[in-house]
């Protein structure tokens, strides 16, 4: 069973996601250009909201190249030696496989890659070093104890096993190829959102006026450029609901707070782009929610393969929403509509969030 999520919204000027030059990101679609959210923007912005977090009651993951900060966080707050939990925390880390190097600003060591934990998880090997505190509290520059490499074995042969305790490593998978024991296949994708319609970027001449310049002192205190654009996008979203289950132990509870969660931060998260400057806070203006047991999985960015164009009086949205619609019909039309339940929420709609979730919720088995 797949639940699906199809939205579109469009955003006033702004540079939610930017590329290597500063540049809003953008993609050639349908032979024209497009702007463009990419998905690990998306997904950053949801995980982390606070909807999310509220709906699901679970504190989310932690993703860092600093896992030896937290340990030693936590072992000093428990009355162990800072000096010697970093060491301590360093050895965990190259026990996991995991490269380490020094941090250039605090010369601490950190990972040489991002990983991704539950505070949860940290706390059990926090508590597992603090535990071996005899056999682990010597170790020297070079040689890691076995005792370290037992905590980092244990812990992979648990979690092999235990699946996630978590809603966002459940949902968006880890991936962590030092050890891949701890691999697991994320149960949602998230497409990169484009627009609708085509789009140039645009640049805006700005300075900063320096406060303390005298009536006969002329001239800005800072001179620049910012790129930006204006869009309508279609997003797209989709979550496995077995292999959610299955992330979270079978907690079926656990897994619909879940989707209950993503599906509200999903309306309201923004990418935090740029915001100071453009103050975008652009909610949906249409959400098509899909619960579907026929195995199959749509994305309707094709029905924006040809852009949309204004109408005489300007505006993108109305028909976006009439061709995202049309594209539907069509697909139900050719490939079948049967098990699917879908839900529209509109600005002109009658139903509303908590109506409109109650019938995709309703839906889940």
């Amino acid at each position: 069973m797949f639940i699906e999520l199809h939205i579109l919204q469009n955003f006033a000027p702004s540079n939610l996601n930017r590329d290597d030059t500063g540049n809003p990101k953008d993609t050639e679609f349908g032979g024209v250009r497009r702007a463009r959210i990419s998905s690990q923007a998306i997904k950053r912005a949801i995980r982390l909201h606070k909807v999310f977090v509220a709906t699901t009651e679970v504190k989310p993951a932690i993703r860092t190249r600093w896992l030896t900060r937290s340990l030693v966080e936590k072992l000093t707050a428990g009355g162990k030696p800072e000096d010697i939990a970093w060491k301590v925390a360093e050895a965990l880390a190259k026990a996991f496989e995991l490269g380490t190097e020094k941090d250039k600003k605090t010369n601490q060591p950190r990972t040489s890659v991002l990983v991704f934990f539950s505070e949860g998880e940290i706390q059990i090997l926090a508590d597992q070093l603090a535990d071996s505190w005899k056999e682990v509290s010597g170790v020297g520059e070079k040689n890691v104890p076995p005792a370290f490499k037992k905590i980092a074995d244990d812990f992979v042969k648990a979690y092999k096993t235990r699946r996630a305790s978590v809603p966002d490593i459940a949902m968006f998978g880890r991936m962590l190829a030092e050890k891949p024991e701890l691999k697991m296949d994320a149960a949602c994708q998230v497409s990169h959102a484009i627009s609708t319609h085509r789009v140039n970027m645009e640049l805006d001449y700005f300075t900063a006026v320096d406060d303390l310049l005298k009536d006969d002192e002329a001239g800005a205190g800072h001179v620049n450029v910012t790129a930006f654009n204006s869009a309508c996008f279609y997003r797209y979203a989709r979550i496995d609901w077995d292999l959610l289950v299955k992330n979270l132990g079978d907690d079926k509870e656990l897994a619909r707070k879940t989707v209950e969660g993503f599906l509200r931060a999903a309306a309201l998260a923004i990418p935090s782009g740029k915001q100071n400057s453009f103050a975008a806070q652009n909610p949906p203006d249409f959400m098509l929610g899909v619960v579907r047991k026929d195995g199959q999985s749509w994305s309707l960015a094709n029905a924006f393969e040809t852009p949309v164009k204004t109408g005489r009086d300007g505006g993108l949205m109305s028909a976006s929403i009439e061709k995202l619609k049309e594209y539907w019909a069509k697909l139900n039309k050719v490939y079948g509509g049967n098990g699917v339940t879908s839900a529209e929420l509109s600005l002109d709609g009658e139903d509303n969030m908590e109506g409109w979730l109650k019938k995709l919720l309703g839906s889940l088995e």
